[in-house]
This record gives structure tokens, sequence and C-alpha cells, in this order.
């Protein structure tokens, strides 16, 4: 991974540090604090593919923390591959430019996230452009769940642009494409 350093910031007096983290800071999907890995659909089914992410060598991720609370965010995902099959379900909906891939011109952002206690203070951004960072990319691309109106605000107000909508896997609710030039 080659990210670029540490970020500081504070909200209502609590100082959160959010800095880039390697394959090994993220052992496996989120629990709750009871240790459930019950959670919404959508999160289990990015977490199924948790693994594979985080294995392949071009994973990068930012990771968040206070020093009270522990980890209280974070964000990973990876440059697709010249051959992905991301682009698949969107075939109909984009042209063959917008496809194009390389192996280094889009970075897709596979998981952002924040514990609810935490949201609304910044940190969400901070981990976003720790991530994105120096990936060299020219574009970034994103699902979110379409229902989620305040991550798809955040993401419209940081510069995202809507690509489309889809059901990125089959039994999937409607997420909307989101696409952040870089250059």
């Amino acid at each position: 991974m080659q990210a670029s350093g540490a970020q500081s910031g504070s909200h209502a007096g609590r100082r959160y540090r959010v800095r880039p983290a390697g394959s090994s800071s993220f052992p496996g999907p989120p629990t709750t604090r009871s240790g459930s890995t019950a959670v919404h659909p959508d999160v289990e089914a990015a977490f199924r593919r948790f693994r594979a992410h985080t294995a392949a060598p071009s994973f990068r991720g930012a990771l968040a923390t206070t020093a009270d609370a522990g980890p209280v965010g974070i964000a990973y995902g990876r440059p697709l591959a010249a051959d992905t099959k991301w682009w698949e379900p969107l075939h109909d909906r984009t042209t063959d430019e917008d496809r194009r891939e390389d192996g280094r011109r889009t970075f897709g952002l596979m998981e952002l996230a924040v514990r609810k206690a935490h949201r609304r203070r910044g940190v969400a951004r901070r981990l976003h452009d720790a991530l994105l960072s120096g990936t060299g990319a020219e574009r970034a691309v994103l699902h979110v769940h379409a229902a989620n109106t305040a991550a798809v605000a955040a993401y419209r107000a940081w510069g995202c642009e809507e690509l489309a909508t889809t059901r990125p896997w089959p039994g999937a609710d409607p997420h909307h494409v989101l696409l952040l030039p870089l250059h």
C-alpha cells in the first residue's frame, strides 16, 4: 500500500486520527460490540468479498481512531483491473470510454463506514481524502445505497457525479454509481 501519512482532527473536544492502513489492519469483517456480525444485508454482502479485497496487492485502506473509543471508521479500495467485471451491470448505460480500464485509471472505493456515534464530525471526509490521496488514479468510482441520502449528499458535496443506478449483485437494493474525477 502506498498512501500518505496520518491526519488528525477534532470535534467537540474529541481527537480523531486517520491513518493509512494495510491489509493487516483489517483482519476480518466488523462486528458489533456484542461480537455479533449481524448487520444490514448490503453490508453483509460487501464483507463476503472482504478477504478478497484486502488480499489484493493493490489494496489501500485508511483507519480512523480515537484514544478513548478505538477504531471509529474505515475506508478501503483498490484500482480496478484492466479486465475488471465491475462495469458489466452498467454495460447498457455507459460508453466504451467510461468502461476503459488499464489497472491504474480508476480507483474503486469499496467501503467507507463510520460508527454511528462518530458521524457528522468530518471523519468520513478525512477517511475519503486519506484513501484517495496519492493513488495516481484519474478517477474514483463507488456504489452507494440509494436510500442512504446522507452518504449520497456527502459524496456529491465532495465532487462525485452520478453515472447510473444499478443493483450491483443479485438481490441488492438500488445503488447509485458515483464517479469522482481526481485530476
